[in-house]
């Protein structure tokens, strides 16, 4: 079997978390090896650096799905939103308060339903949003395409995608 240099090195800093962890007397134990661990951790890495490349646009990764998602599904209801991003309706009311007080979106009460409301960018949100794609693009997902490399980038998305879909 062929490693690739970037699994070499993703393997150095698995080692490198838990020597920083050794060095500050915590005995990581069978948690270095299980998956949710180091799952968590990159999850964590990866939310700083998107956070870090979105400063001056003031967006979460959680507000910027929304956001890609009503880009795609102009109309869709916030229920159907929030259910296809797994997130729970009190927090996604709250989100979509903040969303729309910066007039990124709006909600429109349903023609149909007058519980239900439907969702659509605003001009400034579709400007927000290609403004942010650029970013996440030149930055963000960059330095993850140049960490992980093609091959194994597209691996991890589907080992990932696997286990959303599958377990």
């Amino acid at each position: 079997m062929t490693v690739s240099r970037t699994a070499t090195d993703g393997a150095k800093t698995q080692r490198a978390g838990r020597k920083e962890a050794e060095d500050a007397g915590i005995e990581l134990g069978e948690l270095s090896e299980m998956l949710g661990y180091p799952l968590k951790r990159a999850q964590l890495k990866i939310f700083e650096d998107f956070l870090r490349c979105m400063a001056p646009l003031q967006l979460t990764p959680a507000q910027f799905s929304v956001l890609l998602l009503l880009e795609r599904n102009p109309g869709r209801n916030q229920t159907e939103i929030a259910s296809t991003l797994g997130i729970l309706r009190p927090n996604f009311v709250a989100m979509l308060d903040g969303l729309e007080a910066r007039e990124l979106c709006s909600r429109v009460r349903s023609a149909n339903d007058r519980r239900s409301h439907h969702l659509v960018l605003t001009d400034k949100g579709r400007a927000a949003l290609a403004r942010a794609k650029k970013l996440v693009a030149a930055k963000h997902e960059a330095r993850l395409n140049e960490l992980l490399g093609p091959a194994n980038r597209a691996a991890l998305v589907a080992m990932l995608t696997k286990i959303a879909d599958e377990f």
